[in-house]
C-alpha cells in the first residue's frame, strides 16, 4: 500500500528526517511512536507533501514524492492532522460534504455510514463545528477524511487531550475502519492504545527509525522501550 525509502526532510536548513524507511500493507494498522520532537508528525507531512520530501514514497505502486498535497489526496491517501483543521463556521453536515472530492464517483462511505459510526455526529449534524467539544471535533475531522474514500488514512495524535471514554470510542472506530479495508498509519503517544490495535510498530528516535516489528517483537524488546520511549 505504502512504501517509504530513504526519506529525508528539512525545515529550512534544519535536517529533521534521516533516511526514514517504512511500509504499510493493505488492511493493516501501523503505529509510529516516539518521544516528542523526534520527527513523527514531520514524517506524515512529508508523505502528504506538506513538507518537501527527499527520497522515495510509493503509494499503490506510484511514486508520489514531489506531488502536490491535493494530488496525493486524490490518489486515495487521507490525512487527519494533529490540529484537526475543521471548518469551524460550517455545520457538521456541511463539513462532511466538504470531504467529498470533486473527481469522486463513488465511495465506501456515505453520510449515513458516518452517522452510524459516530451517532453523536448525527445528533449534532446542524451544529456549527466550532461549537463542538474536542472529542466531537476529532470524530468530525476523521469522518470528513473518510468521506473522501481513502485507501490509507494517516492520523496524527488523535487521542491527545480527550476524555478516556472518547478515546475508547475512537479505538473501536479505528478497528471498524480497518475492517472496511482501509489501512491506518497512526502517530500516537499513548502506548496502551498502540499495543491494543496495531499490527506493527515503528519507533522513531532523532529523525530516523530505530525499531520495526510486530507487537510480539516490541514486547520482548525492553531496551527499545527504555531507551526511546520511557521518560
Amino acid at each position: 500500500m505504502l512504501k517509504v525509502n530513504d526519506l529525508n526532510a528539512y525545515y529550512e536548513k534544519s535536517h529533521i528526517l534521516f533516511d526514514v524507511t517504512l511500509d504499510i500493507q493493505e488492511e493493516e494498522i501501523v503505529s509510529l511512536v516516539g518521544r516528542n520532537g523526534m520527527g513523527k508528525s514531520t514524517t506524515l507531512k512529508a508523505i502528504m507533501g506538506e513538507v518537501n520530501p527527499h527520497g522515495s514514497i510509493i503509494f499503490k505502486g506510484e511514486q508520489i514524492a514531489g506531488l502536490k498535497t491535493y494530488e496525493i489526496a486524490n490518489r486515495g491517501l487521507g490525512y487527519v492532522p494533529e490540529d484537526r483543521a475543521i471548518f469551524s463556521n460550517l455545520t457538521v453536515h456541511q463539513n462532511l460534504l466538504m470531504g467529498i472530492k470533486s473527481n469522486q464517483k463513488s465511495s465506501r462511505w456515505t453520510v449515513e455510514d458516518i452517522f452510524s459510526l459516530f451517532p453523536i455526529l448525527k445528533s449534532r449534524s446542524e451544529v456549527v463545528a466550532g461549537n463542538l467539544s474536542g472529542g466531537e471535533q476529532q470524530m468530525l475531522t476523521l469522518s470528513r477524511t473518510l468521506m473522501g474514500d481513502p485507501d490509507l488514512i494517516m492520523i496524527d495524535e488523535p487521542t491527545e487531550g480527550l476524555a478516556p471514554m472518547i478515546v475508547e470510542l475512537l479505538v473501536k472506530m479505528f478497528e471498524k475502519i480497518r475492517d472496511r479495508g482501509i489501512s491506518i498509519f497512526l502517530v500516537e503517544q499513548k502506548l496502551t492504545i498502540v499495543l491494543k490495535i496495531s499490527n506493527r510498530i515503528f519507533v522513531m528516535g532523532h529523525g530516523n527509525i530505530v525499531f520495526e516489528g510486530t507487537l510480539e517483537d516490541f514486547n520482548v524488546n525492553e531496551n527499545i522501550r527504555k531507551e526511546w520511549l520511557e521518560v
